[in-house]
């Protein structure tokens, strides 16, 4: 079955929640989206990070304000774009990379095993 979203409904100060195709539904919080962004810097870094356990992170803003989602926009039919509170707007979340960093799918999965 091709997986794709049925409802997206974006909460900008919690996260994205996605309901599939398949009955799952998934919710993602804004500081998960924004860790596990599929842009080219941030999986560089997340590349970096598990090859050196010592790697620089690069500096946090300065401001305290809660990450927030600002903005979402749909790339043709297969992935979302999300612009964070922080300036980062250049990862393009395809709906099977969605669906793979699903926690509560793989909990759900796991029940199914035990």
């Amino acid at each position: 079955m091709d997986l794709k979203p049925l409802h997206l409904d974006l909460k900008r100060d919690q996260g994205l929640r996605v309901q599939w195709n398949d009955g799952h539904e998934s919710f993602y919080p804004v500081a998960l989206l924004r860790k596990l962004s599929p842009s080219a810097e941030q999986q560089a870094l997340r590349e970096e990070m598990e090859s050196n356990p010592l790697t620089v992170l690069p500096n946090a803003p300065t401001n305290t304000k809660t990450l927030t989602a600002e903005d979402a926009e749909l790339i043709g039919n297969y992935a979302i774009r999300l612009r964070f509170s922080d300036g980062h707007r250049t990862g393009i979340f395809s709906w099977t990379y969605l669906r793979s960093i699903d926690a509560q799918r793989e909990i759900d999965e796991q029940k199914k095993v035990d």
